[in-house]
């Protein structure tokens, strides 16, 4: 990681046509972010990464092509030392309805941002919103679309020249909006629905959306406005979903709009027929309720469109579900969603700052390679299920979506391999050393922090030992009750999942088969994210 770079002068500095740019990307742990960095590294341009927690970044294949500066956009001083030498800055980042103060700190953040860029002279800020409909008061908008048009005008008032995309929803694969369109239609062959099932959308392919992104790199410093982006079809949500049917070749969908069900109501519904939890389900459905349609194409002068562009609905959906099939998702809309405070301490610390830490260490001896044992280990999880008591982890899963967590639907977003920082089900990577080590932190509602690590121990002598630990740091009584209620079970739970895993790889051995092949608790195809 580096994060020294030359001091710039103030004042935007030319920047001759063609030349390539220093771009920095905020975001890019994020769905959108992580797709924008390798399409802006294949248009010549250098391009800087802020984060907050830079690991996330290490196992991506552009990562050492990359600068990356630790900080957050809510600390200045970390915003301008990742805007040091920088031409364009993409704003990427949201708190997505994520608490009740969330308006407060996208405010507050952009305000960060633009005053940052300003005094660092960069050329261009490029921002991608949402779309918002015409005519409608902006008090009546729901607080995720009004806090979007909110951070577009602070970055407009910034004094830097800035391009504002606004964009509905995006189609593509892992994208929050997708997943919620393809679960509800592949799960539900007749739907209860809200009446935002007839809601005009204009929606646009996330290949699109990059590709406009890149463009705007180069807009003259004179444009400084917003754009509305979208694909050329205007459909309802009825329409998207019986198209996507007609897409992935399912039966015609009965869908049946009921006016009671609220938007509280319906993301609670969202929540527990597709992997989106009801926390993120809700902004998206609230935003829903608005007819959200392009007013103006404007940004095709400056980026023309290439033959062929912008896609249509159902070669959106075509391109998105090949990607879903051929385990090609690069990035999930799960990328970027950590709960939990920064501050709590991780279970490697020395003496363990954090205070009482329960562990249930499972250890046994496995009869096969090193790499054998490694494969069951990356591959667990999704599809291929947690060896051991499906049932138990089912209903954890359901109880987890019931309390607004987000249980086990999220899958995997490759099959066999694991990055830090992907989710997996409701845990997520939080470490992983390829041959050895898989650390997973719980992303399910508990009364404290949890961790569950798989280990491969070679002695080099020809003796392989599987080693598992589940860690957990109760916060208050509430906590402790938890851990001595659920222990009992873990015999059952934690003990077959040791010795399932190291048969499995026995058997994938034995028949020089992929572990994936005979794991317990399988899930339908249709499951798969």
């Amino acid at each position: 990681m580096r994060d020294e770079h030359p001091d710039t002068t103030t004042g935007p500095r030319p920047n001759p046509s063609g030349e390539p740019l220093t771009c920095l990307v905020t975001g890019a742990s994020g769905y959108i972010g992580g797709r924008l960095v390798p399409e802006l590294l294949d248009a010549g341009h250098r391009v800087r990464c802020l984060v907050r927690t830079p690991r996330k970044l290490r196992d991506q294949p552009w990562a050492d092509r990359v600068d990356i500066v630790q900080g957050d956009v809510t600390d200045a001083a970390s915003v301008a030392r990742a805007m040091r030498g920088v031409d364009v800055a993409y704003y990427l980042v949201h708190a997505l309805g994520s608490g009740r103060d969330f308006e407060q700190t996208d405010r507050e953040a952009a305000r960060v941002f633009g005053d940052q860029a300003r005094g660092a002279g960069l050329r261009r800020l490029v921002y991608l919103g949402g779309l918002t409909p015409e005519g409608v008061p902006e008090a009546r908008l729901s607080p995720h679309l009004r806090s979007r048009a909110e951070v577009g005008r602070i970055l407009l008032d910034s004094g830097v020249p800035t391009a504002v995309l606004r964009a509905a929803v995006i189609i593509g694969s892992g994208s929050a909006s997708f997943e919620m369109l393809r679960h509800l239609t592949e799960r539900l062959p007749v739907m209860v629905t809200p009446r935002w099932v007839h809601t005009r959308i204009q929606p646009i392919a996330v290949r699109d959306v990059l590709r406009v992104l890149v463009g705007c790199a180069g807009l003259p410093p004179d444009v400084s406005r917003a754009f509305d982006i979208g694909g050329p079809d205007v459909l309802t949500y009825l329409e998207m979903m019986r198209g996507y049917a007609a897409v992935a070749r399912l039966p015609r969908r009965l869908i049946l709009p009921v006016p009671v069900l609220t938007p509280g109501l319906s993301s609670q519904w969202v929540g527990l027929v597709t992997p989106v939890p009801a926390s993120i389900a809700r902004p998206l459905t609230e935003s829903l309720r608005h007819e959200v349609v392009c007013r103006e194409r404007d940004i095709e002068r400056y980026v023309p469109n290439p033959p062929g562009h912008p896609l249509g609905f159902a070669r959106s959906v075509d391109l998105a579900l090949r990607r879903v099939r051929d385990a090609q998702v690069s990035t999930r809309w799960s990328s970027a969603s950590v709960p939990g405070a920064p501050s709590d301490p991780l279970p490697t610390d020395p003496d363990w700052a954090g205070g009482t830490l329960y562990t249930d260490v499972r250890e046994r001896d496995a009869d096969v390679a090193p790499d054998a044992l490694w494969q069951v280990i990356e591959g667990i999880g999704g599809e291929n299920g947690w060896y051991s008591f499906p049932l138990a982890w089912a209903v954890r899963g359901w109880l987890d979506r019931l309390v607004g967590g987000v249980g086990l639907r999220r899958g995997r977003r490759d099959a066999r391999r694991l990055r830090v920082g992907d989710s997996l089900d409701f845990w997520r990577v939080e470490e992983i050393e390829r041959g050895r080590l898989l650390r997973l932190r719980a992303e399910m509602r508990l009364p404290g922090p949890a961790w569950l690590e798989m280990y491969v121990h070679d002695d080099g002598g020809g003796r392989v030992r599987y080693r598992q630990r589940a860690l957990f740091h109760p916060h208050g009584l509430l906590g402790h009750l938890y851990w001595w209620s659920v222990s009992p079970f873990h015999a059952v739970v934690f003990g077959g999942m040791a010795r399932n895993i190291v048969r499995a790889a026995a058997r994938a051995q034995d028949s020089r088969t992929t572990p994936a092949a005979a794991p317990a608790g399988r899930r339908r195809p249709a499951e798969r994210s």
